[in-house]
């Protein structure tokens, strides 16, 4: 099973008014997001992980004890991490669903407080990676972030909302002021229905 970029789920100017532009979409998706997926395909094209699901491969290749993970797991792990990342924006408004919200207030108290976490961990993350609200594998809700491509699935998670802190990520809209993106990112563009589906 070779890997194949989707297409984004809205027109790649439908999150200019929300803080993501037309321009940081058509990099980030058309030349990153394809990248992952050109180079994957080459890494996996006759080794024992053709024709394997991408979360088989992502699962098959993470290796905890490692300084630097492989090429196919790189590749495989940042094509699921940005097929989840575009599912999880959408053009606003989007309201919080309740049985997300309740989820959220017994896990951190109140929305602020998971909000602060968040934007915390991706903030607080050096160099390149993402920050995740995660269901984890006792069913309750924490945030964690991960180093470059690095994602829920290699721990057993459940990810409910990631948000990509890689420098491609913001740049053009917002320079090197990433806690801004992050901020920006939790009040305009999170599809909270998308996130509230995969409790």
């Amino acid at each position: 099973m070779s890997f194949e970029l989707p297409d984004l789920p809205y027109a790649h100017d439908a999150l200019a008014s929300q803080g993501m532009s037309q321009e940081t979409l058509e990099y980030h998706h058309d030349i990153h997001h394809k990248a992952y997926v050109d180079n994957g395909n080459k890494l996996i094209s006759g080794t024992e992980w053709e024709g394997k699901s991408l979360e088989e491969i992502v699962k098959g290749t993470y290796d905890a004890g490692a300084v630097a993970q492989s090429g196919i797991f790189n590749n495989a792990s940042q094509h699921w991490n940005h097929m989840q990342f575009w599912e999880m924006m959408g053009p606003g408004p989007n309201a919080m669903p309740s049985e997300l919200e309740a989820a959220i207030k017994d896990s951190f108290g109140t929305v602020d407080e998971f909000k602060s976490q968040f934007s915390a961990a991706g903030a607080g993350q050096f160099g390149s990676g993402w920050c995740w609200l995660v269901k984890d594998t006792d069913g309750g809700l924490k945030v964690t972030k991960t180093e470059n491509g690095v994602n829920p699935l290699c721990f057993g998670q459940t990810a409910l909302l990631g948000c990509d802190v890689w420098e491609h990520s913001y740049y053009i809209d917002f320079r090197n002021k990433r806690p801004a993106y992050l901020t920006n990112f939790l009040d305009n563009l999170v599809n909270w229905e998308n996130v509230a589906s995969r409790l």
